[in-house]
This record gives structure tokens, sequence and C-alpha cells, in this order.
């Protein structure tokens, strides 16, 4: 076993979920087997977006992101369904019980994703033996696709398993890098994302391989720091760990919605805004934190995005502050252009067990009478799973919001 288990090395694999949603839905529903499949987050609406779609469908150009009426145009037989988040959940709790039977180390990055470390793993047998059990075991038990990278760190882990979809194994060792990755367009690469991949173009880096030859001094004046990190990535070094308990670590907590039309319209963004700090503060509450900055996302009809924040004094948890910040953002950066998306994100984070709020004399007496509000809609919310307070400007949850995979995470996180 020593060929594939070295001494000062390390065999990582990365697990990859097939065309995730999609693949659920035939789970669930064998009849769509073979069909052009996409969920969507509001099918009813002809700018609802494609969240993900089968490989039938994507064989007629339908991609993530795409809007409805464009996917449907190019495949006039695509079957489109809302998306079944429990249902989700469920599978890919499952999918990781079958990776944790193989080996503690396996770090979740997404409900669809996740590392294994199985350097210690040898009397299970080589690598490919393992990873074939893994992926047979995953499809026969939940009827369900997956792409397996094995590399020796989590970078080319990630790469090979995006090289044989679906149903793939693929061996990427450092050795192959000439072969194997360095052809592939630097866009293709890992942790290179459009408007990067745009910058590094100007140097004339056309594939991962000429990112790899790259002079590093070229790469810190373009990228910083990132760009001599990105060199090392390309020519195979990653030093990262599968870390079990980096699930728990957050910098921020956010989310994110693309609306149902194009608007300019005040009111629907004051709507659109209070559902979304509603989000943000239940999923502060579930981790006790406070925060102490705001962003704002606005992504406009053209798809320009601009981002503003603010910096707060004191430290604060309730949608209510969180809708105020986000709205003054709004009035002071919206250029009167219709708008396409409407983000929050809160940071800067304090436990808040840790906190004790300073109340200043001008507003410690109507905090006080407002804080036993809070805390019964906070009792009764607990007792019913839901908030029975429900304001008359919150909208219909019709779309897929960004907070999913970070959702999932969290109760990752508690089990």
């Amino acid at each position: 076993m020593s060929k594939w288990y070295p001494k000062k090395g390390r065999v990582i694999f990365h697990v990859d979920m097939n065309s995730f949603y999609a693949s659920v839905e035939m789970a669930f529903d064998p009849s769509l087997k073979g069909k052009p499949l996409a969920i969507a987050g509001n099918p009813e609406e002809r700018k609802g977006i494609v969240v993900t779609s089968s490989y039938e469908a994507r064989k007629y150009g339908v991609k993530t992101t795409m809007p409805l009426f464009e996917a449907r145009r190019l495949c006039p037989d695509l079957i489109v369904m809302r998306p079944n988040f429990e249902r989700y959940r469920t599978a890919s709790k499952e999918m990781f019980k079958i990776l944790a039977e193989v080996t503690d180390l396996v770090q979740p990055v997404s409900i669809d994703e996740g590392y294994m470390d199985v350097t210690g793993c040898a009397e299970q047998g080589a690598p490919p033996e393992i990873s074939e059990r893994i992926q047979k075991r995953v499809y026969e038990e939940l009827d369900l696709p997956c792409s397996i990278g094995i590399a020796p760190n989590k970078f080319l882990a990630k790469m090979a398993s995006d090289m044989k979809k679906p149903m793939g194994i693929t061996i990427l060792r450092k050795r192959d890098l000439p072969v194997k990755l360095w052809p592939l367009p630097i866009a293709e690469m890992h942790g290179v994302g459009e408007k990067t991949a745009e910058k590094l173009k100007k140097l004339d880096i056309e594939t991962i391989g000429d990112l790899a030859k790259q002079p590093v001094l070229d790469l810190k004046r373009l990228l910083g720091i990132n760009g001599e990190r990105l060199q090392n990535r390309a020519n195979g070094m990653d030093d990262r760990p599968v870390d079990p308990d980096a699930v728990h670590e957050f910098k921020s907590i956010g989310t994110s919605t693309t609306l149902a039309e194009d608007t300019t319209d005040d009111t629907e963004v004051r709507t659109v805004l209070r559902k979304l700090a509603n989000k943000v503060e239940a999923r502060m509450r579930s981790k006790e934190v406070l925060a102490k900055h705001v962003q704002l996302m606005i992504r406009y009809h053209d798809r320009k995005t601009i981002t503003r924040s603010r910096q707060l004094k004191d430290y604060i948890e309730k949608a209510d502050d969180l809708f105020s910040i986000a709205m003054q953002l709004f009035d002071d950066h919206w250029n009167q252009v219709p708008v396409r998306l409407l983000g929050i994100t809160a940071s800067d984070f304090a436990e808040k067990s840790e906190i004790t709020q300073q109340l200043d004399l001008f507003s410690f007496e109507q905090y006080a009478k407002k804080e036993k509000l809070f805390e019964a809609i906070d009792d009764l919310t607990e007792k019913y799973g839901h908030n029975p307070f429900k304001k008359l400007s919150t909208p219909k949850e019709s779309q897929v919001t960004t907070s999913f995979q970070k959702d999932f995470l969290d109760d990752y996180k508690k089990e």
C-alpha cells in the first residue's frame, strides 16, 4: 500500500454530487429519469432563475443561473420544478453519513460536496477501491450519482472531481499536472472567478499552465498576495488540512434574492430588504452573535453589482436595525436604475454572551420597553416553529436565496 499512502504525504478525496437537486428529484420520482429537468426558484415567473439542471437539460445549453425563459427557449420540453429543500437536506445528511463511515476526517463545504482525508485508511484498501465503494454505496442506497477526485491535497482533489461527470473517479497527482491540469482554460481553475480571469488575460494568461509559469512579481502586482496563492495552486501546492471543525467557523452571515422582475419601486425594495433582514436576524440568533458591520449588495438589470457597507458604533442583533441600515445604504447609493438582486450581510461578530449592551441615556427606556415584546415573540416563535406576528409587507417565499447552503452547514454543525 506504500504506493498509495506515502509516509510524508496525504490522500485527499473531494466528493461532488452530480446535478444534486435534480438527481434527488429523480430518485424521488424515477419517471423523471432521462428527461430534461430544471430546478428553478419560481417556475411561474418569467424571470425565474435555474438553480440546477439535469445532464439531459444541459445538453441543450441549460445552465445554472440562466433565466427560465431562456432555458425554455433552448429546451421547449424542459420540465421545471420548484426546489424541495427538506428533501435535499435529508439526502445530503444520508450522503455524509456514508462518508463518515470511512473516516472521521470529513469536511462538508456545501450541501452537495465535501473533502475526506483517507491517509489513515490503508487497511480499507487502495484509494481507488475506497472511492469506488463510496460511489457505489451512494448510488445504490440513495440512487444519487457522484464524482470523486483523488489527490495529495484539497485543491487538486477539487479539480479532479470536476474532470469526469457524472459518476467519474479521477486521480490527479502532481506529476500529472502538465498533461491533465495545465492545458485547461484559466477560467476553469477553482478559485478563479470571471473578473480574475479577465485580469489574468491581460498578462496573456489563457491556461492554468500559463499561470503556473508566470513570474510571481507580475502576479503580485496584478492581484496582490492572491496572485502568489493562485500560482501555488496551479503548481499543485496546497497545505490546507481537511478540517471537520471548519463547518463551525464563519466570518459573515448574509442572504440575497433575485427579484421576480427588475424594479425601481421603492415599496418593493423595502419589502425585499425587510424579508432579507428577518432571515439574517434568524441566523444570527441561531449562532447567538451580534454584529457591528452591515453590508448591502445591489445588482442592477445589466448585472453590474455594487456593495456598500457601514461600520457601527454598537453591536446589533434585530431585524429592525439591519433593515434600517440597509435601507439607508440603499437610499444613499441607489442610482435610480432598475434593480435585479438585493442582499444583506452582517459581520464583525461578537458572541452574545460576551457582550453587555451599553444603553445610552436617550435610548435605554425605549429599548427596555421593546425587550419584553422581543422576548415574547421569540418564545412564541420557538413554541410554534414560526413567527406568529407576520409583517404585512413580508412577501411569499418564492425565491431561492443564496443562504440555503450556509443554513445547511449551520444544521450540520448542530448534529
